[in-house]
């Protein structure tokens, strides 16, 4: 199969020029127009978006989201490649699940499926998985997302053996304890709201902890979704002590304060939950300087009726991988650049895993996005492709939103 995509720009460039496609690869550049011709309307050209961190709730809560549904609503967010989370029902622990999985997902057309796979049976925090057993079936990471990893030792033990497996731990690091039964950040809104409150220190207390194992076992730590200054300096100071550790943060922790939460709207009750506005900034500044490897979403999507319960008993979480890149580039483009907010989404991720860095130069997998940079849209969450169709930042006008995402060498979506 061939296609031919003209007018388009490369990054940072106004030159309009035309790529091809055949068989999966990028064939080359400015070559004579082959088979299916796709004007790209003058868009930006960009490797297609990866993303670490999303739940796509199947198995067993497809009323929230699936498979078709999640990589679809990913693939209109421009992002070719999805790592899903274990924390399903059943949870990813099995082998043949991750298998299931892929080969579903495959058959699908949209974004491509990673799986994750539990580290520990049932995510209980007690017994490992069969970590090499879901590796050779397909998993990429191991991770208890959905749960804190209590159990000191066993997150030792289990580090240990991904490393022996060349394989990357990602952990939400929270201490459950020091959480309690917070649902917003601890501070002067949540004091003024009367409401329990999740304090700074609990993300920072245990990303303190588990850089220590990191650094004991010399294994490769990723730390989920940060969301505090205090965390991510503890963060920037192990790596300058050449600790393997690395960190994603969402654009939600970017972009929203706990400032959001005053009208006692669950929709934005996330864990960990949204900070201070010096938080906010300090993650900005990581994403400046390097200490934040990539950007990640964290899409959790789930019905309409759970996120209209109050605050104490509506779940945490919200969709966003159909805005993400918008959202950033919209609120942040100027301050980060073209470039290197790319490189948040594409090859930061990718290096984080160990994964070759995305390009298109020719011979490599037609794995790209164009991206309209200038046409503002408003955020309309009734045309998402996910299930879970509200969003914090419905009726925003975003610039940047994908018009083309290609995947293998196929559309997989085209607005």
């Amino acid at each position: 199969m061939t296609i031919t995509i003209t007018n388009i720009r490369r990054p940072n460039s106004d030159t309009p020029e035309t790529l091809t496609i055949e068989n999966g690869l990028i064939k080359g550049w400015n070559l004579p127009a082959e088979g299916e011709t796709i004007d790209g309307n003058g868009a930006t050209v960009a490797p297609a978006l990866l993303e670490l961190h999303a739940h796509l709730r199947e198995p067993g809560q497809e009323v929230k989201e699936d498979l078709a549904s999640g990589l679809a609503a990913a693939a209109a967010g421009g992002y070719g490649t999805v790592v899903c989370m274990p924390n399903t029902s059943p949870v990813i622990d099995d082998p043949a699940l991750v298998r299931a999985l892929i080969e579903k997902a495959d058959a699908l057309g949209f974004a491509r499926l990673k799986p994750s796979a539990a580290l520990t049976k049932g995510q209980q925090g007690k017994q490992l998985a069969e970590l090499s057993l879901l590796r050779e079936a397909g998993a990429v990471m191991f991770t208890d997302d959905g749960r804190t990893n209590e159990d000191a030792r066993v997150l030792r033990l289990g580090l240990e053996y991904a490393h022996s497996l060349g394989m990357v731990v990602s952990v939400h690091a929270e201490d459950a304890t020091l959480r309690a039964d917070g649902v917003m950040n601890e501070g002067a809104v949540s004091e003024a709201l009367g409401l329990p409150g999740n304090p700074a220190a609990a993300e920072a207390a245990r990303v303190a902890r588990d850089i220590e194992i990191a650094a004991l076992t010399g294994a490769r730590l990723h730390v989920q979704h940060l969301s505090t200054a205090r965390a991510l300096d503890l963060v920037r100071d192990a790596k300058a002590r050449g600790v393997p550790v690395t960190c994603e943060v969402c654009p939600h922790h970017l972009t929203l304060t706990d400032e959001a939460l005053r009208g006692f709207d669950p929709m934005f009750k996330v864990a960990p939950p949204l900070r201070t506005q010096v938080d906010a900034e300090h993650l900005l500044a990581g994403l400046l300087d390097g200490s934040v490897d990539c950007l990640a979403t964290d899409h959790a999507p789930h019905t309409r009726a759970e996120k209209e319960q109050d605050m104490l008993h509506a779940p945490f979480g919200i969709p966003s991988i159909e805005v993400a890149f918008p959202l950033m580039w919209t609120q942040f483009g100027e301050v980060l650049g073209l470039e290197r907010l790319l490189h948040l989404f594409t090859g930061g991720a990718a290096r984080v895993m160990g994964w070759p860095e995305p390009t298109l130069d020719a011979g490599q997998p037609a794995d790209l996005v164009l991206l309209d940079l200038d046409t503002a849209r408003p955020v309309t969450p009734a045309e998402f492709r996910s299930k879970a169709k509200f969003s914090p930042w419905a009726g925003q006008e975003l610039r940047g939103w994908p018009t083309l995402t290609v995947v293998g060498g196929r559309v997989a979506y085209r607005r």
